[in-house]
């Protein structure tokens, strides 16, 4: 097993390898959409992932990316066997990264959220009120103390000396 810093840097180095190699080695256009975002490597150095995203807005470039990468992943590990100095070359995984589009639909979610923010806030401005100015507040009429000490009876405070008493 190796450290797991040593783990994370060897897979930002693979990250900017394959990046490199998409560019210079792959003479295929459909690479020029490809971007790398992120690379992560077992503990083993034996097997990395390495995430991609396509900046191509329907899905047949995306499958072409796709196919692009599939052809070439042996000529990509070829890189990193020369660039890299450890003993076994990882493998390659590639996986689209879905990042990108769960941040799209969060901003459209927050987007939403604003503008019906806004339409609140705008039947609010010029909303008024249903009642009277407090309409769940009523006045508690306040007896004096003296009243309902003379209000009981003596029975009672027998009753309740004797429980304090227990």
């Amino acid at each position: 097993m190796a450290d797991p810093a040593r783990a994370a840097r060897l897979a930002q180095r693979i990250k900017v390898i394959v990046a490199e190699a998409l560019r210079r080695r792959v003479k295929d256009e459909r690479a020029e959409l490809i971007t790398v975002t992120d690379a992560r490597v077992t503990n083993d150095l034996q097997h990395s992932t390495v995430y991609y995203t396509v900046m191509a807005p329907d899905e047949e470039s995306r499958a072409g990316a796709e196919a692009v990468l599939a052809a070439n992943q042996g000529t990509l590990r070829y890189e990193l066997g020369r660039q890299l100095n450890i003993r076994l070359t990882p493998t390659l995984e590639f996986v689209a990264d879905e990042i990108p589009e769960s941040a799209a639909h969060m901003e459209d979610l927050l987007r939403k959220a604003r503008e019906q923010d806004e339409q609140v806030a705008a039947l609010r401005k010029d909303a008024q009120p249903a009642s009277e100015e407090k309409p769940y507040r009523w006045q508690v009429e306040e007896e004096p103390a003296a009243s309902e000490d003379a209000g009981r009876s003596s029975s009672e405070d027998a009753g309740r000396s004797s429980s304090a008493d227990r």
